[in-house]
């Protein structure tokens, strides 16, 4: 069965920098458009980022020249390294894989501390 595994978050000070991991199986990754969502206490799910299956990149307004999505198709892993993070980036980030349905991570923490 398909199954998300997603991996790098933590605590990082604000204007620091992660690189979150988001391990696949049981899927041909190039076929699926996949990306990155947030959720913050409080606040409504975000996309934050998308990659197509031709490796078109969409961002967040809000993240912008700060993130990259990029994926690996031989390691079957999706990546969304986060630069010059800010409090406001805090949040569980989950990783999906859309092909008609979507397939879900389990999420990881990601804090920014001021």
């Amino acid at each position: 069965q398909v199954q998300l595994v997603e991996s790098g978050g933590g605590l990082v000070q604000a204007g620091g920098s992660l690189r979150l991991s988001c391990a696949t199986s049981g899927l041909t990754l190039g076929s699926y458009a996949m990306g990155w969502y947030r959720q913050a206490p409080g606040k409504q799910r975000e996309l934050v980022a998308l990659i197509s299956t031709l490796d078109s990149t969409n961002y967040a307004d809000s993240v912008k020249g700060r993130f990259t999505i990029s994926r690996d198709n031989v390691k079957k892993t999706l990546y969304l390294q986060m630069n010059s993070l800010k409090p406001e980036d805090t949040a569980v980030y989950y990783c999906f894989a859309r092909q008609g349905s979507y397939y879900w991570g389990q999420g990881t923490q990601v804090t920014v501390s001021s």
